[in-house]
């Protein structure tokens, strides 16, 4: 590999028919939210992953807004989330004055750990927010058992997740709300989108209004009423219908999609293995009862020099690769509510992860390029590494 071929961490795909929908949506001169497109998209997610209701939005993070206005989170409110996922996780609860308890996370899977949940729920508790980090399942049963017996909401942010399953339930489904990303860097895509998965019936409604600024609107084109006007708080969170056709293309394709990112991933952890084994380098975890959606591969180096070295390396060779989160409770606005202590593996995880380039079409030689370049890499093996 020659810095001569550059490989980029991300590159969109695209299938192929994408502008055909879009100028099909342009054609029917229904360019505005909620139009044919939307609603096929609408009808697939609610078949990919078995929610009562899927409403796309704009964004992740305005679909996470959403599930904050659903639960009608208030100001003191705590919400309890894991420290190593994005930021908008946070934002969307902390913006309607809530309190964002950090939890710490599992070493393996590097989701939030269950076994540590119970001690951070109060009184104040109004909700948990999972991450499914890299498509694979945070273990669902007890964090329910645990929610339902405090009587505390349980949203699922599976912005990594789509086309994941647990016990072989698909994600999405197990959380009163959950939250998808169709951001250009996710499986499917549509540059920037989203949407809000409603599992609880009893969101479905109010979720339909304040996706429409708060008012009756979608009600009177069914033509439920006579009139539509203002009758809960709420804000424009509905996509373009040309980005919804854009959307349809890819979601149309998302077994070709998800059999080639497959084959990326398996060839990742099959290849790196060996060298893995013999650096202290640490591959993925994906439990037996789980099953991941080919969205990133990972690993776990050592040490921050390692990671930091290995990232450099690949830099010097023409290979983008990157780390992931900066631990929100170490973030200036996190610190504001942190606790000292209270998440040392996170803390310690995301000073080693890099994440290697993967995109759809990544071709076989140069993933082999890419492997090639890691197994150069000679990690230092520094002690109070991050290998689990």
């Amino acid at each position: 590999m020659t810095a001569a071929r550059k490989v980029p961490f991300n590159k969109p795909f695209l299938v192929g028919t994408e502008i055909d929908h879009v100028q099909q949506a342009a054609a029917a001169m229904h360019l505005s939210g909620d139009g044919m497109f939307s609603r096929r998209c609408h009808a697939a997610l609610e078949s990919m992953t078995g929610a009562r209701k899927a409403f796309l939005t704009t964004s992740c993070t305005h679909a996470l807004e959403m599930a904050a206005l659903l639960l009608d989170i208030t100001p003191g409110d705590e919400v309890i989330l894991p420290s190593f996922t994005f930021v908008s996780t946070a934002n969307a609860f902390v913006l309607r004055g809530a309190v964002p308890v950090f939890a710490d996370i599992r070493p393996d899977t590097l989701n939030l750990d269950e076994a540590a949940l119970e001690r951070l729920i109060s009184p104040r508790t109004r909700a948990i927010v999972v991450v499914h980090y890299a498509g694979v399942a945070c273990e669902m049963d007890p964090i329910l058992e645990l929610a339902g017996r405090h009587g505390v909401a349980v949203v699922e942010d599976n912005a990594h997740g789509l086309f994941g399953r647990y016990r072989g339930r698909p994600l999405g489904s197990f959380g009163a709300l959950a939250t998808l990303s169709f951001h250009e860097t996710k499986n499917v895509s549509c540059g920037e989108g989203g949407a809000l998965l409603v599992n609880d019936p009893a969101f479905i409604a109010r979720a339909e209004i304040i996706r429409e600024k708060g008012t009756d609107r979608a009600a009177f084109f069914r033509g439920a009423t006579d009139k539509y006007t203002w009758v809960d708080i709420g804000s424009s969170y509905l996509p373009s219908d040309i980005l919804a056709a854009f959307l349809w293309a890819q979601l149309d394709a998302a077994g070709q999609i998800q059999q080639r990112r497959r084959g990326i991933w398996e060839r990742y952890a099959a290849h790196l293995v060996p060298w893995a084994s013999a650096h202290g380098v640490t591959l993925p975890h994906v439990p037996a009862h789980c099953e991941h959606p080919a969205h990133m591969f990972y690993m776990l180096m050592p040490s921050l020099e390692d990671r930091d070295g290995l990232i450099a390396h690949l830099r010097q060779l023409g290979i983008t690769s990157v780390f992931h989160y900066v631990p929100l409770h170490t973030s200036p606005m996190g610190q504001r509510w942190a606790l000292p202590g209270a998440c040392p593996v996170t803390e310690r995880i995301s000073s080693c992860l890099v994440r290697l380039p993967f995109y759809t079409e990544l071709s076989a030689d140069v993933q082999d390029g890419v492997i090639e370049a890691v197994m150069a890499y000679q990690p230092s093996r520094s002690a109070g590494g991050c290998a689990v």
